[in-house]
């Protein structure tokens, strides 16, 4: 994987080059990122360079506070979560049960997200932050290919290091003072711990018989799953 520089936007990197099954992940075919409404000119200048179609999971409300208007790339919205973000910071949801909550209410939405990855136009793939929405949509695409388990959760767990420190300080001071009898507030917005990811694919090798059984069992059929293959996998 590759962290590229997009100036104004966070989190932004190709995981392209991680071992898979008959070879490697493709470069340029799958980007991944925090939101866009902060790129600069030139940041903008390099997203329609490098990116054909862009995937943003955000639902409404975060769409309407922080607005992308980028032209070039195709656009399509896939709001991921059944309500709003905020509902999690109050039910003070871990990431373990978030990630189960998206499998479980968000199947079709995620299908219909790695249709567009499928396809094979280069795909910058987005929500806020780029680690919960985003992670759980890379991981099952890379994974439903073939990719090395290890690298997809090091690509996860990577995204940590990758938010400013500033914003996260900044935020888990706020969350504190929000809710301050949570216990999984700072870690739902600001970590993404290794394990957390290997769980959720244990968890889906268990329930579907693997990545690529969980996306047929939300409608995916074999000829989009070997389209996506031939799409993300390179030999050699």
């Amino acid at each position: 994987m590759t962290i590229l520089d997009i100036d104004g936007v966070n989190n932004v990197r190709d995981v392209g080059g991680m071992p898979a099954a008959g070879g490697r992940i493709r470069s340029g075919v799958l980007l991944r990122s925090g939101q866009l409404s902060g790129a600069t000119t030139s940041g903008v200048t390099a997203l329609r360079g490098s990116v054909q179609h862009i995937v943003d999971l955000r639902d409404g409300e975060e769409v309407a506070a922080e607005p992308t208007e980028i032209e070039g790339p195709d656009t399509t919205h896939l709001p991921l979560f059944l309500g709003s973000v905020r509902s999690f910071f109050e039910a003070d949801t871990s990431l373990d049960d978030l990630y189960l909550h998206l499998l479980e209410e968000s199947g079709e939405r995620l299908v219909d997200a790695i249709r567009i990855i499928a396809a094979g136009a280069s795909t910058l793939v987005h929500c806020t932050v780029g680690k919960d929405r985003t992670g759980v949509t890379v991981a099952l695409a890379l994974s439903a290919v073939g990719a090395d388990r290890e690298a997809v959760i090091a690509d996860y767990a990577l995204t940590e290091s990758q938010l400013p420190p500033q914003r996260s300080q900044r935020i888990a001071a706020y969350l504190r003072a929000q809710h301050p009898e949570a216990i999984h507030a700072v870690a739902l917005a600001t970590q993404s711990p290794a394990p957390v990811m290997r769980r959720l694919l244990e968890q889906v090798d268990e329930r579907w018989g693997s990545a690529a059984g969980y996306l047929r069992a939300n409608g995916m059929t074999d000829a989009e799953l070997a389209q996506l293959k031939e799409a993300l996998v390179e030999e050699g």
